[in-house]
């Protein structure tokens, strides 16, 4: 227990020295929201890095898909890698980068708002935007204090309140750097932490060939292949279909996350996007490809513990219950792991809701006189409120992780990633296509919550197809943007 509060305690006192430290960069709007847009390639890589990858992948995907998909969840992660993290940056960053300081958009709303000269968009944007990030941060707090609770004996409520306010308490001294700093630093020990794991749990269960033995003899429980064994040790898995639909979610939704984007808005230059690149491609292989590496053998785990009283399989308590079995030490850096995972991803969210709220909708609607240090204050006062509700929704989560982040990442994966990718390459995307997206994003992922036609992760991936569908096909038959101010908006490429 020493061991385990000794890493705990110096990871914080790491955390609030960087929030100290940042307070220096963080006196205007431009650098509490973009530090500057003057961030380097590798914060902006693990930045962009550690708020992919939370306690949501690591305690919750990991051990749902990894118990339902065998090693071939493998492909989640590779997915992350080559469609979340490498392609997203050769299409998304330059142009993104480019296009939002020509512009001086600060958040994605107000990206739509400028790109397509409509406030009405911008405001639909902030309310959506605001609303399903408050799950998806419910859904970090509940996967980091199953963990705590494991290792430490803490009551869930403990865990969540004390993530909370210490990473309220970075973010509003620092703002972007802060986050971005403590990212890198974050980063850093994530990369370390599931290399180790990943060893030591194999050397658990007889090293690597043994454990995909020990796994081979189980029978697949899932009607595509009921009753197969070694299917959960095959090149695809027992149902390639759906494992499809999870890569098509967690890898192409974070095109279309404000929170993901947001870290293309702030790189330092063109030039740092090729290092950025390469780097964020790294760590996306190592982290996401190992979580889902590691979560594939959760079958392998004999305890009760992952086990209702119905026999059903508590998905979120599979990773906790592997790594119950590990040495102090290694256990004291997984938690801090993946508090690091956690902390990342949920500064990152606070961060994009508050300057939505108080650029897009304060500002720019309600009090259009409002300075610089009123904006400022708003801000932190918005990332207090933005906190405490998504501290009520994660004291009384739905049943399990997926369900929460599926939701929010169908959502606004579904409104924004078509209209902001056509965006920044099509001249003659309409308003009506924009709205059209929006509509279908929000409205798949809501009335597949009460219809329950599909899972919160096909529906997701359903809302995205659709969008990127609907958008130039409505495009082509309502009308366009005024020319001159299209041309405009396009004119910042031209050196480029």
């Amino acid at each position: 227990m020493i061991v385990r509060l000794s890493f705990l305690i110096l990871f914080f006192a790491c955390m609030v020295i960087v929030g100290l430290y940042s307070r220096k960069h963080a006196g205007n709007v431009n650098d509490f929201v973009l530090g500057g847009r003057s961030v380097g390639p590798w914060l902006t890589a693990f930045a962009y890095g550690t708020s992919y990858f939370s306690a949501v992948v690591f305690v919750g995907y990991a051990g749902q898909f990894g118990w339902k998909y065998g090693i071939s969840s493998t492909w989640i992660g590779l997915g992350n890698a080559i469609i979340g993290s490498l392609i997203a940056w050769l299409v998304l960053a330059k142009r993104t980068r480019i296009m939002t300081q020509h512009i001086d958009a600060a958040t994605m709303p107000d990206f739509f708002g400028k790109r397509y000269d409509s406030r009405a968009l911008k405001i639909a944007a902030s309310v959506i935007a605001f609303v399903f990030l408050v799950p998806y941060t419910a859904s970090i707090y509940n996967g980091l204090s199953l963990l705590f609770e494991m290792a430490f004996n803490v009551p869930y409520s403990v865990c969540v309140i004390l993530m909370a306010s210490l990473t309220g308490l970075y973010v509003i001294l620092g703002g972007y750097m802060a986050t971005a700093i403590n990212d890198f630093i974050q980063g850093m020990i994530m990369l370390v932490g599931i290399v180790l794991v990943i060893f030591a749990v194999l050397k658990i269960n007889g090293g690597f060939i043994e454990a995909l033995n020990s796994l081979s003899q189980f029978e697949s429980d899932i009607t595509v292949t009921y009753g197969q064994k070694g299917v959960f040790t095959s090149f695809f898995g027992p149902d390639p279909l759906n494992l499809l639909g999870v890569i098509i979610l967690t890898s192409l939704g974070t095109w279309g996350l404000p929170q993901m984007v947001h870290k293309f808005y702030a790189i330092k230059s063109e030039k740092s996007i090729k290092t950025g690149t390469l780097i964020s491609t790294i760590f996306a292989v190592i982290i996401s490809g190992g979580c889902y590496f590691l979560g594939g053998f959760g079958r392998l785990t004999s305890s009760a513990d992952i086990y209702k009283s119905d026999g059903s399989v508590i998905y979120d308590a599979i990773i906790p219950t592997i790594l119950s079995e590990l040495p102090n030490i290694l256990l004291g850096i997984i938690i801090v792991l993946v508090l690091s995972a956690s902390m990342s991803t949920l500064s990152s969210l606070v961060l994009t809701s508050s300057s939505t709220i108080t650029i897009d909708i304060i500002k720019d609607t309600l009090f259009k006189k409002v300075n610089e240090k009123q904006q400022l204050l708003c801000m932190r006062i918005l990332i207090v409120i933005f906190i405490a509700v998504s501290v009520i929704l994660a004291l009384n989560p739905p049943t399990f992780i997926a369900q929460l982040m599926g939701i929010s990442w169908g959502a606004l994966a579904g409104a924004f990633l078509a209209p902001f990718l056509y965006g920044l390459y099509l001249k003659k995307v309409s308003k009506l296509a924009v709205w059209s997206s929006f509509i279908l994003g929000v409205g798949i992922t809501v009335s597949n919550m009460f219809l329950k036609y599909a899972s919160p992760i096909n529906a997701g991936a359903i809302a995205m197809i659709a969008g990127l569908i609907a958008v130039p096909i409505i495009s082509l038959i309502t009308p366009k943007l005024d020319k001159k101010f299209t041309e405009n908006i396009f004119k910042c490429y031209e050196n480029n």
